[in-house]
């Protein structure tokens, strides 16, 4: 897809699935070889030399003139993929549903038109891709801004331009655009276009779909839950348009009222639910927007800004959830621009994972006051070192949780858990896994299954390895914990939620609960967490990553009906960096 795309140009119908477009042959009809018969035509396929330029603009003319007519057929025939072009065709025809198509020659086209229209690089630097529909033009052609003869990947060919109208019925609006055509030249010294989605319209990319959609009015105010003005730097107005965006397709899906929108000209992509639409056109305008509301909350959003700004130029990010709703009171990226990290970041999340290994190792019959060793590397082939020096050798599984004893963790998780009972336990409870659609583009979490081999599964067990988290899921963990329940994280409180398939047995929990609690008050996090222990629970974690010298921070904590995550690249240990920032937006969130 073009650079920039799908920032939506309101001005709107239609949803057709189009095929990628190709170049290659097709066969005539032809005889067998009995002598009574004509004899079989070759193939007519695509030649390296380019048409001339009447042939190129006769070839255009004829094909618009019979796509303009409803002569699908006919203009499928005129292209190199007369397959291919007749299912899109169709699909434009029957899904765009325009009253009247006016199709208009306007001569050759230059390479720099085509990429402006597309949103492609500029076709004047050599190591841009050439755009769908047309090849890379060569340098001289660039530079002189000259009707160009394709090269690679695409057949070569000569660009030329149309004037496109649709009208619609019910409406005296008119749909204007610039299209384009790559004619090439075929076998039998005839013209033809060759086949790409850019031909239907220069933003449509292979895999996409160009679609009648009901379309709503651009935000109007964001409000908290509390119907507060929101001006947060992390809830930009792209996010914003996305989420709006998201939420709109998800509340059609469940057949919510639609009376505030009206209908346009989209591209989607199907095969990603995270893409943006592009708006192409408004044939009805939608009502005026009413303020659009988000779940979170603006003094805890202060807070969570504040929490990432103190983090002196480090990269993090932080989440809050409310564990009783999964509603998403608050987050918050450091930077601001760039990638929402706290949904997107996929990392390993350290020991915060441990409350995940905890719950697998309880319900295995391991209980808090069981007598886990923590010695100074671990059993599995390749011993992992413990981050301190010191022996525990008669621990319990809750003084190897408050300590974060790394060696206990994973000795007692290749001793107690079946292969595959991590990510049973990490879907099956806690929903990590689960495709969640929280209003907002998100990384679904990834603990995969080690199978039986002993050296992932202890990584797994400590959250490193190959599972990936980022706040938005450790934070739902901790949620979690608090309400007994797995309630999917959402930013906008009608939305469907994904359900675990089960709850924790409630003595496992309960059990959970209290590790965490104790690790608040007397463990690793209960210099972070003094003063805020009551009712509360934490864990701290660190984790190495590739490339850096010091271990990212994590950290997550729940108290009353607030549950907390963040994670600082280079943090180093979870109280260092990421466990202050938890612990200021706990506290601005008072007794919820």
């Amino acid at each position: 897809m073009r650079s920039g795309a799908k920032t939506g140009i309101i001005t709107g119908v239609a949803v057709a699935m189009l095929a990628a477009g190709g170049y290659g042959a097709y066969s005539l009809v032809g005889g067998s070889g009995d002598s009574d018969e004509a004899p079989a035509k070759k193939p007519r396929t695509v030649v390296a030399e380019p048409p001339s330029a009447e042939q190129a603009a006769a070839g255009a003319k004829d094909f618009l003139a019979a796509w303009a007519a409803g002569d699908l057929a006919k203009a499928a025939s005129l292209t190199d993929d007369p397959a291919t072009a007749t299912t899109a065709l169709t699909a434009f025809r029957d899904q765009v549903k325009p009253s009247g198509l006016t199709l208009a020659p306007a001569g050759p086209a230059t390479p720099a038109a085509f990429a402006s229209a597309t949103g492609t690089p500029s076709p004047a630097k050599p190591s841009a891709p050439a755009a769908s529909g047309t090849a890379a033009p060569t340098a001289a052609a660039a530079a002189t801004d000259t009707p160009s003869a394709a090269a690679t990947p695409g057949p070569t060919g000569v660009l030329m331009g149309f004037k496109a109208r649709a009208e619609f019925e019910g409406t005296n609006r008119v749909w204007d655009y610039n299209g384009f055509l790559n004619v090439v030249k075929m076998s039998d010294d005839t013209p033809a276009v060759h086949w790409a989605p850019t031909v239907l319209h220069p933003h449509l990319a292979p895999g996409e779909v160009i679609a009648t959609q009901p379309v709503l009015a651009p935000p109007g105010n964001v409000v908290d839950r509390n119907n507060k003005a929101l001006n947060s730097p992390s809830i930009t107005a792209s996010l914003v348009t996305e989420a709006q965006t998201k939420v709109q397709k998800l509340l059609a899906e469940q057949n919510k009222d639609q009376s505030d929108a009206g209908s346009g000209v989209v591209i989607t992509n199907p095969a990603d639910p995270n893409s943006a639409v592009d708006r192409l056109f408004t044939i009805v305008e939608p009502k005026p927007a009413k303020p659009f509301k988000l779940t979170v909350d603006a003094t805890l959003q202060a807070a969570a800004e504040k929490a990432m700004t103190d983090l002196g130029g480090k990269k993090g990010s932080i989440i809050a959830i409310e564990p009783s709703t999964g509603q998403i009171l608050a987050f918050a990226n450091a930077p601001v621009t760039g990638q929402n990290r706290a949904f997107q970041g996929q990392l390993a999340p350290g020991s915060t994972m441990k409350i995940v290994t905890s719950a697998a190792l309880l319900e295995a019959g391991v209980n808090p006051d069981t007598v886990v060793a923590c010695p100074a590397k671990s059993s599995n082939p390749q011993a992992i070192p413990n981050s301190f020096k010191e022996v525990y050798p008669n621990n319990t599984l809750q003084q190897d949780f408050m300590i974060s004893c790394n060696t206990a963790f994973i000795d007692q998780g290749l001793a107690s858990l079946k292969p595959g009972a991590l990510t049973t336990t990490a879907k099956d409870v806690f929903g990590l896994g689960l495709n969640w659609q929280t209003g907002l583009r998100s990384s679904d979490a990834q603990v995969p299954d080690a199978g039986t081999n002993k050296d992932e599964q202890a990584m797994q067990s400590i959250g490193q390895g190959k599972v990936q988290m980022n706040p938005l899921a450790i934070a739902s963990v901790a949620a979690t914990v608090q309400s007994g329940t797995f309630k999917q994280p959402i930013l906008v409180a009608e939305l469907p939620q994904q359900k675990a398939a089960r709850d924790l047995s409630p003595d496992a929990a309960a059990k959970l609960k209290a590790m965490m609690a104790a690790t608040a008050k007397d463990g690793t996090a209960k210099d972070v967490m003094a003063g805020i222990s009551d009712n509360a629970g934490a864990k701290t974690g660190s984790a190495e990553a590739t490339g850096i010298t010091t271990t990212n921070s994590w950290f997550t904590a729940f108290r009353g009906n607030i549950a907390v995550a963040a994670e600082v690249e280079g943090g180093g240990h979870g109280v260092d960096a990421a466990g202050p920032a938890v612990a200021s937006v706990i506290k601005a969130a008072g007794n919820r």
